[in-house]
C-alpha cells in the first residue's frame, strides 16, 4: 500500500537508465555530424518541446502562484531547507574528488545549519563565512575520468549530459527526501521542492526568452558552459577550436 503512493529511489534510478538507453537507441537518427557535442539533437529537440509544453501549462503556472501567494521569508526557508538537506551529498561528492577541505566546510555547514540555524531552516554558516558548494556525483565522474558522452535533455528534469544523467539517478539514489517516512510527508516534500526551484528560475524565463532565437540552442549551450565551469571549479582549461 505504501509503495504505490510514491516511486521508490531504486524505481526512479530504474527509470531514469532506461531513458539513457532510449536516448541512444535514437543515435541512430541523430544529428552528430552536425555538433558532435549534442549527437542526439532529433530526440532532444522533441522532449525540449514536451517539457516546453508542461512547463506552460502547469509547472510555470504552479511555481507563479507560489511565488505570489508565499512570503519571502517562508521561500527563504524552504530554500535553506532543501539545501542543507543536500550538503551532506555534497560533501560526500567533494571527499571523493579529492577536496577534503570543502568536504570539511560541507560537513560543518550541515551540522551548523541544522542546529543553529533550526533544521536548515536558516542558512548561519553562510553569514560564518562557509560558502556552500555545488557538487553532485555526475562532477565525481567527471572528475574521474568519465567522459559526458553527449548532451541530453530530459522532461522535467531538464539539460543533462549522459554521464550526469547517470550521475542524476545515484544522486536520486541517496536523496534523503526519498526515504522521508511517512510516504503522504515525503509525496509532499518532492513535488514542494520542485515547484521551490521552478520559482526560482522565472526571473531568468524573460531573460532567456528576449536573449535567444533558437531556445533549445540558448539553454544547451549555457548548460555545457556552467557545467564545465562547475567540473573544473571556475577554473577550466582552455578548449582547442
Amino acid at each position: 500500500m505504501t509503495k504505490s503512493l510514491g516511486l521508490s529511489p531504486m524505481r526512479m534510478g530504474r527509470r531514469w537508465a532506461l531513458g539513457a538507453l532510449v536516448a541512444l537507441a535514437c543515435a541512430g537518427n541523430a544529428l552528430a555530424e552536425e555538433n558532435p557535442r549534442d549527437p542526439y539533437e532529433g530526440f532532444n529537440r522533441s522532449m525540449f518541446a514536451v517539457n516546453e509544453a508542461i512547463d506552460k501549462y502547469a509547472a510555470k503556472p504552479v511555481a507563479q502562484v507560489y511565488d505570489a501567494a508565499v512570503p519571502l521569508p517562508v521561500k527563504a526557508g524552504v530554500g535553506n531547507f532543501f539545501g542543507n538537506v543536500g550538503d551532506l551529498w555534497i560533501g560526500v561528492n567533494s571527499a571523493m574528488q579529492g577536496k577534503f577541505a570543502d568536504a570539511g566546510v560541507d560537513i560543518g555547514r550541515l551540522l551548523i545549519n541544522s542546529t543553529v540555524g533550526i533544521f536548515g531552516l536558516f542558512d548561519v554558516a553562510s553569514e560564518l563565512g562557509l560558502e556552500k558548494h555545488e557538487e553532485d556525483f555526475g562532477q565525481t565522474l567527471a572528475v574521474w575520468g568519465v567522459q559526458d558522452g553527449g548532451y541530453l535533455f530530459w522532461p522535467f528534469i531538464g539539460p543533462r549530459t549522459v554521464r550526469d544523467t547517470a550521475g542524476f539517478g545515484v544522486d536520486s539514489f541517496v536523496d534523503p527526501v526519498w526515504r522521508v517516512q511517512p510516504v503522504p510527508v515525503r509525496n509532499s516534500m518532492v513535488p514542494l521542492r520542485f515547484v521551490d526551484v521552478r520559482a526560482s528560475l522565472l526571473p531568468a524565463d524573460k531573460v532567456v526568452e528576449e536573449a535567444a532565437l533558437d531556445k533549445y540552442a540558448y539553454i544547451r549551450d549555457a548548460y555545457l558552459q556552467r557545467r564545465r565551469n562547475q567540473i573544473f571549479d571556475g577554473r577550466p582549461p582552455r578548449l582547442d577550436d
